[in-house]
């Protein structure tokens, strides 16, 4: 029999995080795979308004892109709902804080 290891103990299953817009909760769906999904979208680096909204589309249930939508943000602002959303989810910058920049 081959040996097994149970590594449950390792693992976090603490649930989805979220972000916050004008006292609106969005989920945003934080599990490999989607974040996988998301990397792969975003390859080439080029931003367009359909790239956009698939990417949403798989970062926020779909409640939370109802949420999203009554917001009625303008184009520009979703970009940030991405940005912060996978900065979130991958432990990037502390969500609604700039980058840091350090020069030597």
């Amino acid at each position: 029999m081959a040996k097994v290891i149970d590594i449950t103990e390792k693992l976090s299953f603490a649930g989805n995080p979220s972000l916050k817009i004008k006292g609106v909760e969005l989920e945003v769906n934080g599990d490999a795979e989607t974040m996988l999904k998301i990397m792969a979208e975003a390859s080439d680096g080029v931003a367009d308004a359909q790239k956009t909204m698939r990417m949403i589309s798989l970062l926020l249930p779909e409640e939370s892109r109802d949420k999203l939508a009554a917001l009625k943000l303008p184009f520009s602002d979703y970009g940030i709902v991405l940005e912060e959303a996978v900065a979130l989810v991958t432990g990037g910058n502390e969500p609604g804080e700039a980058a840091t920049r350090t020069t030597t």
